[in-house]
């Protein structure tokens, strides 16, 4: 299937409704408008497919949730009698025309808007959720690593930064995850290191992003600290208060926070 075919596009119908019940919608206005072009409820009937009966019901229900005639009969002559709108009714099929009109108008630039639409969706369910992990991150899987018991899952997430996670090869399965898949990655702030210089050494943590010091709230045990990332996400982590002592942290300062692979956890929106 071309990807055409699969784009998210919008749809939507213009109902009048009166005290809670339907009046009509385009369905019943295209009766009224035949009525008006074929001056006959029989032909216009036909017109938009409906039964004698049925048009008349239709037309019998207009009229009394309106509270006045839409639809009158005409006195019969050589011819036989007629109907034909009312300047009520009339009305009516013009300002309802003018409202789905605009009513398209709007559809069609919400579905322009769909991809974003459908992003912002993402976010918001991914908000509701609800868990004890301070760090939670939205993304997109960028690469997927197979391995005999495990796999290694690269989460593409705000500002350009990338998490790796390593999760058993059931669990990839179970969500479903493939490169281009949505997900979202958990982190506990227990599980993040803070480092402020490396000097070139060498660590065995997967994820080591960088960062400025936004915030750093001390406590009675540990120091909450935020990290600022670039592009726009932070990351929190608790510092024991000897630690964060040890290291001089200060907001505004550089920092380098690790953590293993092994303690991402990955999710898939519900």
């Amino acid at each position: 299937m071309a990807d055409e075919d699969k784009e998210l596009a919008l749809a939507g119908k213009v109902w009048m409704t009166v005290g809670g019940r339907q009046l009509g919608g385009s369905d019943r206005v295209a009766l009224l408008a035949a009525v008006a072009e074929h001056g006959s409820i029989t032909k216009a009937a036909k017109a938009v497919k409906l039964s004698y009966k049925g048009a008349w019901d239709a037309v019998e229900a207009m009229n009394n949730l309106a509270g006045e005639p839409l639809v009158e009969r005409l006195a019969g002559g050589k011819g036989g009698g007629g109907t034909r709108l009312t300047a009520r009714g009339a009305q009516l099929v013009e300002n309802f025309r003018l409202v789905e009109r605009e009513h398209r108008m709007f559809i069609e630039h919400l579905s322009r808007q769909s991809h974003a639409l459908a992003d912002d969706f993402l976010l918001i369910q991914t908000m509701k959720m609800k868990t004890s992990a301070r760090n939670q991150f939205s993304g997109v899987v960028s690469a997927l690593k197979r391995g005999a018991v495990n796999d290694e899952i690269t989460l593409d997430i705000v500002g350009g930064q990338r998490l790796v996670a390593i999760i058993t090869r059931d669990s990839t399965d179970s969500l479903g995850l493939r490169v281009g898949a949505d997900a979202f990655a958990l982190v506990k702030a227990s599980s993040i290191i803070v480092a402020t210089a490396l000097d070139g050494g060498r660590v065995s943590a997967r994820n080591q992003l960088k960062g400025t010091i936004s915030r750093l709230v001390p406590g009675a045990v540990s120091a909450d600290v935020s990290i600022a990332l670039p592009g726009g996400g932070t990351l929190g982590a608790s510092v024991s208060l000897e630690g964060g002592e040890a290291l001089g942290l200060a907001e505004g300062m550089e920092v380098t926070a690790l953590f293993k692979a092994s303690s991402v956890i990955v999710g898939v929106p519900g």
